[in-house]
């Protein structure tokens, strides 16, 4: 059977992409030396929405690094966040959030609060985080009017008194200090990055390095065994590893894509990427992908695998996969999304019963033996196993 691997040794990571462990923004981007931390009375701690971490131009962490008296916790539900619920249950915690009965926090001046929740992320998502945690709406709420115009210009705000985080906590201290002045330096890292970012804009040719996130109907992803069977020059099956930390953390929160490897089951063709970590490799994910730590450090940047694997693909082409653990991590990365083939769930109606792993299932359908790995560590040794699970149970549907 013919096989067309399509990968490349990963190599060191270019000096401009290389990316700061502070900040984790890339070198050339880093604003680390602009940072002013200023102490605070009042413990500042900032929620933040899981797909704003995503957002490069953020100021959560900013305004993190910049408090030394504040701490940082990503999610959406924070109900079983033993330490968000220990300080929203100590007396003197209040959120920063418009509603009914909202106080300024210059009327709490001399006797401010010990903690302020705030959270961050696009109005939306803030409300969704407060909807979603009820012990949040029980909360004394502060909100304010700003005294001077935004400076972040470089993303859109639904109204002119709407502020970023890092510009928010700034008015909240000062305000509730009554010294607005001590505060304002902090801002010179976020006057720093939104210069940086308009720069990079202006001197920027040819397309946006990052791929759009798609827009339009969404994928199906209950394909049939038929739907494989009659276009079977079309499957790509997938799957993929994430760089994760463990909730609670300091770098909890949505896993990153770090290993894609993909190939048709029809033809062999096949790809593989290992993409550089954009923030530290998480304990045990080196083990755990049976990848040594060197060659995950070592890979290629994320835009750039990303691009290789549009490449692979053609315009008619359906995803399968073990699960949509690979497509999320996919579709959190831009990739235009396909139709998707839930293997595990076909498997499971075939079998009328759950399959357990990708690999046991090759025995419970029947396979003499697994099949030789197509790839790297683990993803490569279940990828052989997915485009196996797909032979079977296509076979079956004749």
């Amino acid at each position: 059977m013919n096989s067309t691997l399509v990968t490349r040794p990963p190599p060191n990571l270019p000096p401009h992409r290389e990316r700061c462990l502070r900040c984790r923004r890339p070198r050339r981007a880093c604003w680390c030396e602009h940072l002013r931390p200023v102490e605070s009375a009042t413990r500042a701690c900032i929620l933040q929405h899981v797909r704003e971490r995503k957002v490069a131009i953020g100021t959560a962490r900013m305004a993190h690094l910049s408090l030394p008296n504040s701490e940082l916790h990503l999610g959406v539900c924070f109900e079983e966040h033993q330490r968000v619920r220990e300080l929203a249950a100590e007396p003197g915690t209040a959120l920063l959030f418009p509603g009914e009965g909202a106080l300024d926090p210059a009327a709490l001046r001399g006797r401010p609060p010990t903690t302020v929740i705030v959270v961050d992320g696009t109005w939306s998502q803030a409300r969704k985080v407060i909807k979603k945690n009820p012990f949040l709406q029980a909360l004394p709420r502060l909100a304010f009017r700003p005294d001077r115009p935004s400076n972040y210009r470089i993303r859109a705000e639904p109204s002119a008194e709407c502020v970023s985080t890092i510009e928010a906590l700034v008015h909240l201290l000062g305000a509730l200090e009554g010294a607005p002045e001590r505060y304002r330096p902090i801002l010179e890292a976020f006057d720093r990055m939104i210069d940086l970012q308009i720069s990079e804009q202006q001197g920027r040719a040819g397309p946006p390095r990052r791929l759009s996130r798609p827009r339009g109907r969404r994928p199906r992803v209950d394909v049939t065994l038929e739907t494989l069977r009659s276009r079977p020059d079309d499957v790509v099956a997938l799957y993929a590893e994430a760089n994760a930390w463990a909730t609670g953390s300091e770098f909890d929160g949505e896993a990153e894509l770090v290993q894609l490897v993909a190939a048709r089951p029809l033809g062999g063709d096949r790809f593989e990427a290992v993409l550089a970590p954009r923030r530290p490799l998480g304990p045990g994910v080196a083990t755990h992908l049976e990848l040594d730590a060197e060659l995950l450090l070592a890979g290629e940047p994320g835009e750039e695998a990303l691009a290789r694997f549009e490449a692979f693909l053609r315009p008619g082409d359906l995803f399968c996969g073990w699960g949509p653990y690979a497509l999320g991590l996919l579709q959190a990365e831009g990739v235009a999304m396909r139709e998707f083939a839930d293997l595990r769930l076909a498997c499971a109606r075939t079998l009328k019963r759950r399959p357990g792993g990708v690999e046991q299932a090759v025995r419970l359908l029947g396979g003499a033996e697994l099949p030789p790995s197509l790839g790297l560590g683990r993803a490569g040794r279940r990828l052989a196993s997915l485009v196996g699970v797909h032979r079977l149970l296509t076979d079956r549907a004749q």
